[in-house]
């Protein structure tokens, strides 16, 4: 017998649970089952007793109730995205949205509704017709779910604020199976929860997101300069960055040159830090603000130019492609004092890989004007974050996986002089404990979290993400 194209029972206790399914229903039996089990970090290798590919909302709800009935461990996976591969389970049930991508945007009320598995590129698309966006993630195959719900950092949060504070709503399958809806009116403690608290209330299967006007054309771009060149450059983008408008967006990159097309052949591969920005107004205003960057020193590279923001967006995807092994460390930073650019400036190009890299990341602006207890997320006093990370080809695995691995925690050992309190919980890898979550929200925050947790799921049955105990 075959449901939705699963023969038998295959140890799963029996699929009449599921017999109104209108996804697809994945096991080890079936053509795709590998493809369908692996996430962007190809060092996650689990193999999950049943994938269910949900059609909608309907569809999670059952799949969940499925598992909770047969005592089955639960994973949720939107883009897949996350480093520690929390979006798949060894032996459970994966309750995939990867098919529920739809984008709905309305250009009148400046608003858009994504379904759970929407990618930020789907997003960022969709809004950008309407000369319209949103803060999202630096790569275009990020997840919205897994981002947001962890925070979410990207270009536009000092002017618009992060991914959680441009969530207007979003709808939850909870851990019985019952579908809510949660927003500033309805359900608070739990939209309270998901803005920054990450997948452990529930699987959500929509949001609605604040847009704002943007584009069609923003500038964007990187400047690289030798790794020579580093410390030099880091004192002045400190300065550079500390009187940065709202609008100007950065991330400093320390690693090799990526391949990119719009990059001379014969930089490729060189160590380099570039600075790479995107100005949230006109480019008019933006070339203003960006000036200084790009007369400073001796560049390699000058990438800056007039960019359609979903194209911006998506130009760095190839830099960290679904496949390669990688292995993350983060932490908040007190500031980019002269010991901290000697830091950085010493150990980041010690890597072995030349795909390995470490993202500095500005903050404050709108990020900083949100008061610390409105949202999980409460790290808004933060200016700079940190994330180290390892990255390495599957074929290379035994060559450079410990090498990699060492070159991550001694970096970020160098570093622990300099170390705010707080992480960014969606930089946390699968080997990062229960210290550094609580670590992430701080204990009030946390303590908070623990109540919602009680309550929504107080069996602990999502667990598989940078888990809050019930209280």
């Amino acid at each position: 017998m075959e449901i939705n194209g699963i023969r038998g029972n295959k140890g799963l206790g029996g699929l009449g649970g599921l017999g109104g399914f209108r996804g697809r229903l994945i096991t080890a039996g079936d053509p795709g089952y590998d493809t369908a089990r692996a996430v962007w970090n190809g060092a996650v290798d689990r193999r999950p007793r049943l994938i269910a590919r949900c059609a909608g909302t309907a569809d999670v709800a059952a799949a969940v109730r499925y598992a909770r009935d047969r005592g089955l461990e639960i994973s949720v996976r939107g883009g897949g995205h996350n480093v520690g591969g929390t979006a798949v389970c060894d032996g459970g049930v994966v309750v995939d949205l990867s098919d529920m991508r739809a984008v709905s945007v309305d250009p009148a009320g400046r608003t858009a509704s994504v379904r759970g598995g929407a990618l930020w590129g789907d997003v960022d698309r969709a809004t950008g017709a309407h000369g319209l966006a949103t803060t999202g993630g630096i790569v275009s195959h990020t997840g919205v779910g897994g981002l947001t719900l962890g925070g979410g950092i990207g270009f536009l949060m000092r002017r618009y604020g992060m991914a959680v504070d441009n969530l207007l709503a979003a709808e939850v399958v909870t851990a019985e199976g019952d579908t809510v809806r949660a927003s500033a009116e309805e359900n608070p403690d739990l939209f309270w929860a998901l803005r920054g608290g990450g997948g452990n209330f529930g699987a959500v299967t929509g949001f609605r997101f604040a847009l704002h006007p943007l584009g069609p054309a923003v500038m964007a771009g990187a400047v690289f300069w030798a790794a020579d060149d580093t410390a030099e450059v880091l004192r002045f983008y400190r300065d550079f960055a500390a009187a940065a408008p709202d609008e100007l967006g950065t991330v400093v990159r320390l690693g090799t040159v990526p391949p990119l097309p719009a990059v001379p052949a014969h930089l490729h591969g060189r160590p380099a830090v570039a600075v790479a920005c995107c100005h949230a107004g006109t480019v008019e205003e933006g070339e203003r603000a960006v000036r200084e960057l790009r007369c400073f020193g001796r560049p390699l590279a000058d990438l800056l130019a007039p960019v359609p923001y979903a194209d911006f967006q998506a130009g760095f995807d190839d830099t960290v492609p679904h496949g390669w092994h990688y292995h993350w460390k983060s932490t908040h930073l007190t500031g980019l004092s002269d010991d901290v650019v000697a830091a950085l400036a010493g150990h980041a190009y010690r890597a072995g890989s030349p795909r390995s890299y470490a993202a500095l990341f500005h903050l404050g602006g709108a990020v900083a004007r949100v008061p610390a207890d409105a949202t999980a997320y409460a790290a808004r006093d933060v200016t700079h974050t940190i994330v180290i990370d390892g990255a390495w080809l599957p074929g290379e695995a035994a060559a450079h996986a410990a090498a990699e691995t060492a070159w991550v925690r001694s970096f970020l050992h160098a570093l622990a002089p300099h170390r705010a309190g707080g992480v960014y919980v969606n930089f946390l890898d699968a080997d990062d404990d229960a210290p550094r979550v609580r670590e992430a929200y701080g204990e009030p925050a946390y303590r908070r979290l623990a109540q919602v947790k009680a309550k929504y799921d107080p069996d602990n049955a999502f667990h598989h993400n940078k888990n809050i105990r019930p209280e």
